[in-house]
């Protein structure tokens, strides 16, 4: 066997540490971000972590509980049943309330509408629940109306503009809003008793997301905005949101992503020039929420852009703090 000479060693040592103080540099300067799993992870346990959970008995009949917001809730044990059977026995009613746009973006649930042209616009919200009735871990159906009232005071007070809004969810797990031309809804005065104030009131029939809204209206000329992501990052493992300053129960989502520029982009130019708003990009890092927060006038046709040295970490707590401080 041929012996390698000192000089030899030597030359392939020195090659060896080039070649791993390459890779070291490739690791520091090649972003790490994560996987779709990981950002639908954190916005499951958002979700999850506003949860409230009623049980009642089927047979009682009418059932009602009161949220720990005040949110009022009946429904009829009688006309619920599972796969088109009457339903009898213990029932869970899982119960979600959102009113500001903080914990609407932690749990990815923005105030998004559906014109009659099929467009998207911003909805200005008077509080967004999901309600579902379950037994032994199968969805239930309704055959007749549930109630809900909604003290108008957690929303800034009456507002005889809002209508009732169902929730859909498309492929991408993105929530948009369409009028449930079904319900009966208004604003009930106070009878008195122990409620203080007034309260929207609905009569619907179908579990799932429900939104007390109506749309935002601007006369200023409109436009599309675009948002440029940091690399590593596209609509699979983040999101870019925009909060509208004054407007803290509302909240656009840029629901385009176009990977071949690697922009976001609210496609139905319906961003009113000159206002004042911010754009926020969330993501996930080990657990935690990564983020980047920044308050820009609209321009027409504006990019903002967003880089890695952008991006801050914290906790679901850290993220609606900052988010519930922007005007």
């Amino acid at each position: 066997m041929k012996k390698l000479s000192f000089a030899s060693m030597a030359l392939i040592a020195l090659m060896g540490a080039g070649f791993q103080s390459c890779d070291k540099k490739n690791d520091e300067t090649t972003p790490l971000t994560p996987t779709a799993q990981e950002f639908n992870h954190i916005r499951e346990t958002a979700l999850a972590n506003l949860k409230q959970v009623f049980d009642f008995q089927a047979e009682d009949g009418i059932a009602t509980f009161i949220s720990e917001n005040g949110v009022q809730l009946s429904i009829n044990g009688n006309c619920l049943t599972k796969n088109g059977n009457p339903v009898s026995g213990p029932v869970k009613v899982e119960f979600v309330e959102l009113f500001d746009r903080s914990n609407m973006l932690t749990t990815n649930k923005p105030t998004t509408g559906k014109l009659p042209d099929g467009s998207e616009a911003l909805l200005i919200s008077g509080g967004e629940f999901y309600i579902q009735a379950t037994q032994d871990g199968q969805p239930l159906a309704l055959t007749c109306g549930m109630h809900l009232q909604v003290p108008t005071a957690l929303s800034g007070g009456d507002d005889w503009e809002m209508e009732l809004f169902k929730g859909v969810i498309d492929d991408e797990g993105n929530l948009a809003w369409e009028r449930n031309k079904q319900a009966e809804f208004g604003i009930r005065e106070n009878q008195g008793g122990a409620a203080t104030g007034n309260n929207y009131y609905a009569i619907f029939s179908s579990f799932g997301w429900t939104n007390v809204d109506r749309f935002y209206s601007d006369p200023r000329p409109k436009t599309t905005i675009l948002v440029a992501v940091p690399e590593g990052y596209d609509a699979a493992n983040s999101a870019v949101y925009l909060s509208y300053d004054g407007e803290p129960n509302a909240l656009a989502l840029l629901d385009t992503y176009d990977a071949e520029t690697g922009l976001f982009s609210e496609h139905y130019g319906q961003i009113p020039v000159g206002l004042d708003c911010h754009v926020i990009f969330v993501s996930e890092n080990n657990g935690q929420w990564s983020y980047a927060i920044r308050g820009v006038s609209i321009v027409e046709g504006g990019i903002i852009t967003f880089d890695e040295n952008d991006l801050a970490t914290t906790t679901e707590s850290g993220l609606t703090q900052l988010i519930s401080d922007l005007p």
